[in-house]
């Protein structure tokens, strides 16, 4: 993993142009545009069906769509962009480990799918146990797991080989309050370590906690975007809030049961 480098202008990670993807006679993404730049942690938010599935599955080519363009690292991204593939790292919702490996297998599986020198591919497996307080549990077997470690172990296996842009997809659902917060903590410091990070929550004090810039998607479209300041002052700015205002807040009220507000 690179670190930032000291430099004010910073490159753009990825790069989603005019993307639409289409179920039959529905828009599951509505020419949606939108850029992360080196270093970013960007949080997408929007209730269920809003989209943000399908975006980041078709970011990572495995769905295709109708139209537009998907960039990372300034190259176009395609089911065979192997090279690309290996700078990513996904973490879906649901876990995806082997029940008959140990965690350390299992993160030393994953991390082999890219890293194939056994001394390099050691020291990022016992680097990631260590990031994710598993060292200790480093013999068991997954289902041995409480739902927290579980979820920390399916963040290891994604993470291990160091990769340049994360995807976390709901990474704290359902897990006691201690994992969550080393969850939460384990994302800044792969920040801090010079990883780009895609987080997509339904836990606003989350996204507001983490992430440096928020995309509001409801019906494929980006309603509203910036920081949480900014998304705030959005709906207080009687200039646009007979057009987006509402809209917005009825999304917020649906993802946290509270308007957006100071």
């Amino acid at each position: 993993m690179k670190h930032k480098k000291n430099s004010t202008a910073k490159l753009n990670v990825l790069e989603v142009t005019h993307l639409t993807k289409n179920y039959r006679e529905q828009k599951a993404v509505d020419d949606l545009s939108f850029a992360v730049s080196e270093g970013e942690i960007l949080g997408l938010l929007g209730p269920n069906g809003s989209g943000k599935s399908t975006t980041i599955n078709c970011i990572l080519a495995l769905l295709k769509y109708q139209q537009g363009e998907i960039r990372i690292f300034g190259e176009p991204m395609t089911p065979a962009s192997y090279d690309l593939k290996r700078k990513i790292g996904v973490i879906f919702q649901e876990v995806a480990v082997f029940d008959e490996l140990s965690v350390y297998d299992n993160i030393d599986f994953f991390c082999g799918l890219y890293i194939t020198d056994a001394a390099e591919r050691k020291a990022k497996v016992e680097k990631a146990l260590q990031l994710v307080g598993l060292t200790k549990y480093r013999k068991y077997l997954p289902k041995q797991l409480s739902g927290g470690l579980l979820r920390r172990l399916n963040i290891a296996c994604g993470i291990a080989h160091e990769p340049e842009l994360i995807f976390l997809d709901e990474p704290t659902v359902a897990v006691d309050p201690q994992s969550r917060r080393r969850i939460l903590d384990n994302i800044k410091k792969l920040r801090d370590q010079g990883a780009t990070i895609v987080y997509t929550s339904h836990y606003m004090e989350e996204v507001e906690e983490l992430c440096d810039r928020i995309i509001i998607l409801d019906h494929g479209k980006i309603i509203a975007s910036g920081t949480t300041a900014e998304l705030k002052q959005l709906v207080k700015d009687r200039s646009v809030k007979q057009v987006v205002g509402p809209t917005l807040n009825d999304v917020f009220l649906e993802l946290t049961g509270r308007e957006l507000r100071d």
